[in-house]
């Protein structure tokens, strides 16, 4: 039989090995055999994973959940790219056709000092909990459901709000900063707020409370390479920072 399926490629992965935060890392060379261009990114890694465990090597641990581009696990460095470089998408939307036979692959996990490596190709992306239990939230009952038409809100401010809320949380606009900043994170997160009635009565708690989380993680500072939102599998908008430091020079003057 063919070693070689003309509808397949073969690959050549480079792989971020490191077994543990403290443990000396390096990039480790697997083959990727008879890999069909239908199949995800996240797939692909499954296959390998598959053939290193028969061969009794240590499974790639790479983070995943939904694998539909929702929950933002997916977070891997490709090609030096976060989530591959396409527009628009996470590693779990990269298909393999986006490649060609014979290419070579460098995976890689997030580069950032707020997010420490906990094995290979895993983070942790805690950092960005921090900021939303910071004030990334709004004090409100939470009995019954209110009439949604109980609180009525210009079209263009929910649809502001809803840009913003596209957020996954992923971090890839970390990944992507060359400071390592989360500031798109940030924005997104207080803008969403403050640009709806619930959430103005905190607004000025919430973006002084969320910065300061912001700096005391480790993040670094953002000087508008724009890479952020390059990275963002969401589209997620610098205009969103403009608004952030627009809300915490209003919250400083009142």
């Amino acid at each position: 039989m063919s070693e070689h399926n003309a509808n397949t490629m073969n690959l050549k992965l480079h792989v971020w090995r490191q077994k543990g935060p403290d443990a000396p890392g390096k990039l480790e060379t697997y083959d990727a055999k008879h890999v069909s261009p239908d199949m995800s990114f996240l797939e692909m890694l499954d296959e390998v994973n598959e053939t290193l465990i028969k061969t009794g090597i240590d499974p790639i641990a790479f983070d995943h959940d939904c694998r539909e581009g929702i929950c933002g696990m997916c977070s891997q460095v490709v090609n030096g790219v976060a989530h591959g470089g396409q527009e628009r998408t996470t590693v779990c939307q990269l298909h393999m056709r986006s490649f060609q036979d014979g290419d070579s692959i460098f995976i890689e996990p997030w580069r950032a000092r707020a997010f420490p490596i906990v094995k290979d190709l895993v983070v942790d992306r805690s950092a960005l909990d921090t900021i939303i239990q910071s004030g990334g939230y709004t004090s409100c009952h939470t009995g019954g459901i209110a009439d949604g038409n109980a609180i009525l809100i210009p079209k263009p401010d929910a649809d502001y709000a809803m840009d913003a809320a596209e957020c996954i949380g992923c971090g890839a606009c970390v990944a992507g900063c060359p400071n390592g900043s989360a500031m798109l994170f940030t924005s997104a997160k207080v803008a969403q707020l403050a640009a709806l009635p619930q959430g103005k009565a905190e607004a000025a708690v919430r973006v002084h409370a969320m910065t300061e989380a912001l700096q005391g993680c480790g993040f670094g500072n953002c000087s508008n390479h724009y890479e952020c939102q390059a990275a963002c599998p969401k589209g997620i908008n610098v205009k969103f920072i403009a608004k952030l430091n627009r809300e915490y020079l209003k919250a400083a003057l009142n």
